[in-house]
């Protein structure tokens, strides 16, 4: 197997040393975040693109991130990353070390097949660490000319390959999250939920099915668009056996709510796209779902 290698910032690399992948960090307990990637249809030579997102960060925040999308690279190629909403754009501002390394760093090898993404700062000012719930980075690329008319090419997240901290010569396998609390390293479970491209038109039925939106937006069916039917289509799509229509939250989705959710025409239910259109909505930047 060939060994993954990512080249990253001397700053990230140690804050991510220091933050998460210490020898004994703290595990912060009952805190998992949801890392998912959103899943499409392209046919082959066409463009596509899904977005990377997390849910159930904890009102701490995230400091540090690090992990991998791997991919089958005879049939699919990344060509770009760009960051997503939940990264804040000030941070390299407020962050002086950003001058030597970009707080948000990515890195594609078209040849392996795979795609490292590193989140680190430097600044204690947990204000401009990552919060919420959105896209966290939109992966770009294209269906090669060697993809199967009718096969799913699997989008998997998983741990970069590198050492667990610089000169320990032990390899990682897990994935880096968490922050630092009084000088000490705090790591926050994750949870991970793999996306895919299916190449070809690809006809798709959803539970939203022969049921009317009953307001558009509102996804949670509390009769008010706003934030809160962004967080619970960001949880159905990242924990579906937990918030999915048939979940086991007692504040699930329903089959009405992702009838009110579905509001981006450009795919069938609820998707990652859905719950950005409605983020727009809210920031003001379209008049309408």
């Amino acid at each position: 197997m060939k060994t993954k290698k990512v080249v990253v910032g001397a700053i990230a690399a140690t804050m991510l040393s220091l933050s998460v992948c210490s020898l004994a960090p703290v595990a912060a307990a009952g805190e998992t975040v949801q890392i998912s990637v959103g899943k499409t249809s392209a046919e082959v030579g066409s463009k596509f693109s899904v977005d990377v997102s997390l849910a159930d960060i904890p009102s701490s925040g995230i400091q540090a991130l690090d992990f991998a999308i791997t991919y089958d690279s005879s049939a699919l190629t990344i060509d770009s990353v760009e960051a997503g909403a939940l990264i804040n754009k000030g941070v390299d501002q407020a962050d002086l070390s950003a001058s030597l390394s970009p707080c948000f760093e990515s890195s594609i090898n078209k040849t392996e097949g795979y795609v490292s993404l590193i989140w680190s700062t430097a600044t204690d000012d947990a204000s401009y660490w990552l919060k919420g719930n959105g896209v966290y980075c939109t992966i770009s690329g294209t269906v090669a000319s060697g993809a199967q008319n009718g096969k799913t090419y699997d989008l998997k997240i998983t741990p970069i390959e590198r050492e667990t901290y610089y000169g320990s010569k032990k390899s990682n396998a897990t994935i880096g999250c968490g922050y630092e609390s009084n000088g000490k390293p705090v790591k926050l479970d994750v949870k991970t939920s793999d996306g895919a491209v299916s190449v070809g038109k690809i006809e798709t039925t959803t539970t939203t099915q022969g049921i009317v939106a009953t307001k558009r937006g509102d996804a949670n069916c509390d009769g008010e668009v706003d934030m809160s039917d962004i967080v619970l289509i960001m949880q159905s799509l990242a924990n579906p056996n937990k918030y999915g229509v048939n979940g086991s939250d007692a504040h699930h989705i329903t089959a009405q709510g992702e009838a009110n959710g579905d509001v981006d025409s450009s795919s069938k239910g609820i998707t990652n796209g859905d719950a950005a259109k409605i983020q727009k909505w809210l920031l003001k930047s379209i008049s309408e779902l």
